[in-house]
């Protein structure tokens, strides 16, 4: 085996370190900064049909204005539950029935509230970085095993560690552009 073997490998390290980011921006998405967005309702289940459902199965959701969220139930006799769902989330959102949609105005955040958020941001954004980490540290045990088992010369396992560690300061860096990215937005900065 020699280093050209290896890239399957990195292959798999990149993508588990870009499942890392993916969840990272997801969870980023989920934290409100004082503007409407889709992905603001993402993790709301409702009651339906018996069992708890994601949001987005039973209805759709529309920004019409910078600080307002529409969803527009599927299946009209839903309206209620839904309106129940938003209310009871952990989001401190204040829905309200209109006729056959919940009307969710989005309030404005206040200074303690955005950098209790920004807190959030950076938990969440250490949270990937350190999935990031752990593939790392799970593809430099590979290879040191591999070194052991004589499979790879040590010149191949510096190179490994080498690109590993690259593949790794450029996902760490993306989690906090991110980060940054969020935190502008909740702080303006």
């Amino acid at each position: 085996m020699d280093f050209n073997d290896l890239k399957g490998m990195f292959g798999e390290v990149k993508a588990r370190m870009d499942s890392a980011i993916e969840r990272t921006r997801k969870d980023l998405a989920n934290i409100r900064t004082g503007r409407a967005s889709a992905g603001m309702l993402d993790n709301v289940h409702v009651e339906a049909y018996g069992s708890k459902m994601p949001l987005n199965q039973v209805a759709t959701t529309s920004i019409p204005e910078p600080a307002m969220i529409v969803v527009t139930a599927f299946d009209k006799s839903l309206v209620g539950a839904i309106e129940k769902a938003i209310r009871l989330s952990d989001l401190g959102l204040n829905p309200s029935k209109d006729g056959n949609v919940v009307r969710v105005p989005i309030p404005s955040l206040t200074d303690e509230r955005r950098k209790e958020l920004s807190r959030h941001v950076h938990k969440q954004a250490e949270e990937g970085r350190n999935g990031v980490r752990a593939v790392r540290r799970d593809a430099n045990d590979r290879l040191k095993k591999l070194l052991k088992d004589h499979s790879i010369s040590e010149d191949d396992e510096r190179k490994g560690l080498e690109q590993v560690q690259k593949v790794t300061d450029d996902h760490v860096r993306m989690i906090d552009e991110l980060q940054k990215k969020k935190d502008e937005e909740l702080l303006g900065r």
